[in-house]
């Protein structure tokens, strides 16, 4: 899967006005039919609502930690940014 990977995967987490905060991950190249697929397994493992706008996941509450396990297994670079 990740063999084309030119950049790091990028996962960084924003807080809402509300407090509530959103894990996202860019970079993550793939083909589009596969990303669909990437989305719905990341959803079950996490255990989170998620959806896909403009090539970048985005997953409710901050899921940092196990998206940086999930990706180092699944042979992506992962590079956090932010807090």
């Amino acid at each position: 899967m990740s063999d084309r990977q030119p950049e790091p995967v990028r996962l960084f987490f924003a807080r809402g006005a509300k407090g509530s905060g959103v894990t996202r991950v860019e970079r993550l190249v793939m083909h589009p039919t596969h990303k669909d697929q990437m989305l719905s397994q990341l959803k079950k493992h996490l255990g989170c609502g998620g959806t896909l706008k403009d090539g970048t996941f985005e997953f409710q509450g901050d899921h940092r930690d196990k998206l940086e396990k999930f990706l180092l297994a699944q042979g992506y670079k992962v590079k956090r940014v932010g807090g």
